[in-house]
């Protein structure tokens, strides 16, 4: 038998004999009180079953302290100074008092001279009554005994002296229920699928469903750190007017991935080191119309329509169909800026946060697959001027405020830079971006007037999430390696304050 079950057969037994139990706090179990707890794991399983009934009673009550505790038993301070003065005949002085009574003479010196008990004769401390009544041993014995006092000025007086505390008390009141029982019998909890079968379930008895108890909170979904700091870019986005760009397609041509963006096709990122080529299919059969996959054509090998040279280098179709898993998601930025070309020019902003692949080692800064932030700005006479201008703009909405520019090399811009920013806790300059002007061998063949110039610019979103999140190992951000205590419990995301 458990102990639960032990106090259950204690209590109604009680309750047999006595019909109610006005304080459970008064029974003895195991040779001790009957704690609150131990009462209401017993009693809230027998009132399940309808055997008690129960209130719960909550009372304030006045413990002794430590020190009233040896008050009770060895008499107070002001006693104990009146009978060594006493004792002493002649009197006492204050230093003799300490001597004989150390530190507590001081505390009954003072009281005994308040009840008028002692006088001072000179130097010494003498009686002033011939014999006295020590009421505080006694006031101490019944509030030990009841838990409080009628005297509540009394009871205040021995509370300031810190010889009783006030506690909450709680007890349960118990009284039999209508099936009281001295036998406890076993009820069902669950209606099986075996009891469906056999129809036990027609004579059975099940525990009656408590309506009123509080469930298992459930687990609730919650957002990555990523896609906080990606919902605080979006706003940013849309605060200054741009559009977004559709990039649900991981999958995409080499066409749209690199030639449409004047890279060469001999160009490293190609290669099976970079990129992840798919083994079936492996080739599309949908490019654009034929006229613009010509003039790209042309661009690359010698040029085409444009003032440059291209490549000087043959252009393989087949290499254009190749299907890989995108790099980059200046990809889309292509394909919306062909369409842009193809349905009329108009000045425009276009932006997309997504995931791209690359044959990547993973380590502590690099994933083969990560999440780039990017813009395209269009319109006509564009210069570098008004990138470098929109960057600090852009930037400044995440207070990042403190931007330098160096000029870098990309295939599909010119001029381009790279961005740094100083970061003050790591106490260095630190790249927070890349960007750089379309080049006309890019845009001409798309059918874009040429007077139209677009800027672009690309961050990843992951560097910014570590950042804000003290995070130093990518793979503790995505990957097996993640706490999710850390995503379950992670701050909302403010970019533009430093907290």
């Amino acid at each position: 038998m458990s102990k639960v079950e032990a106090l259950q057969v204690l209590l109604l037994k009680k309750l047999d004999e006595q019909n109610e139990i006005a304080n459970t706090s008064h029974i003895e179990f195991e040779g001790k009180k009957l704690t609150v707890q131990d009462a209401q794991s017993a009693i809230l399983s027998l009132a399940a079953r309808s055997m008690v009934e129960f209130e719960r009673h909550d009372i304030e009550v006045y413990t002794l302290t430590a020190e009233g505790e040896e008050i009770l038993k060895n008499g107070s301070h002001e006693a104990k100074v009146f009978n060594e003065i006493c004792a002493s005949m002649s009197g006492l002085s204050i230093g003799e008092l300490k001597d004989k009574l150390g530190n507590t003479a001081g505390l009954g010196q003072g009281r005994a001279f308040k009840l008028g008990w002692i006088r001072k004769d000179g130097d010494k401390l003498i009686k002033n009554t011939e014999s006295i009544e020590d009421g505080t041993p006694k006031l101490l014995a019944e509030i030990k005994e009841h838990g409080t006092h009628k005297d509540t000025k009394a009871l205040n007086d021995l509370k300031k002296r810190k010889l009783v505390e006030r506690n909450k008390l709680m007890y349960f009141s118990l009284k039999k229920g209508p099936h009281f029982s001295l036998t406890i019998e076993k009820l069902n909890t669950d209606l099986t699928a075996d009891m469906i079968t056999s129809r036990s379930w027609e004579n059975a008895k099940f525990k009656d469903y408590n309506f009123a108890a509080e469930g298992i909170p459930p687990a609730g979904g919650c957002l990555h750190p990523l896609m906080k700091v990606r919902e605080e870019f979006r706003k940013f986005f849309f605060e200054l007017g741009f559009e977004e760009m559709p990039t649900n397609n991981y999958v995409d041509s080499g066409f749209w991935n690199f030639d449409a963006l004047f890279v060469p096709q001999q160009h490293s990122a190609r290669d099976v080191q970079d990129t992840f080529f798919l083994k079936k299919p492996a080739f599309t059969d949908k490019l654009p119309d034929l006229d613009y996959v010509a003039r790209v054509k042309g661009t690359h090998e010698n040029g085409g329509e444009t003032r440059g040279i291209g490549y000087r280098a043959p252009w393989s179709e087949e290499e254009t169909r190749k299907l890989i898993l995108r790099t980059h998601t200046t990809a889309v930025s292509g394909n919306m800026l062909y369409k842009l070309a193809k349905n009329g020019f108009h000045p425009a902003k276009y932006f997309s946060i997504d995931r791209v692949f690359r044959n990547e080692t993973v380590d502590a800064t690099h994933l083969a697959e990560f999440h780039q932030v990017e813009g395209v700005i269009c319109d006509r006479n564009l210069t570098l001027g008004d990138l470098i201008g929109f960057m600090e703009v852009f930037f400044a909405k995440m207070n990042v405020r403190n931007l330098r520019f160096k000029p870098a090399y990309n295939p599909y811009t010119e001029p381009s830079l790279e961005i740094f920013s100083y970061h003050e806790k790591l106490g260095k300059w630190v790249e927070v971006g890349n960007s750089g002007m379309f080049r006309p061998e890019m845009l001409e063949p798309m059918g874009l007037p040429k007077d139209v110039r677009c800027l672009g610019f690309g961050l990843s979103l992951e560097r910014p999430t570590m950042i804000k999140y003290g995070i130093s190992d990518i793979r503790q951000l995505m990957g097996p390696k993640v706490n999710l205590d850390l995503i379950q419990a992670g701050s909302a995301v403010r970019l533009d304050r430093e907290d």
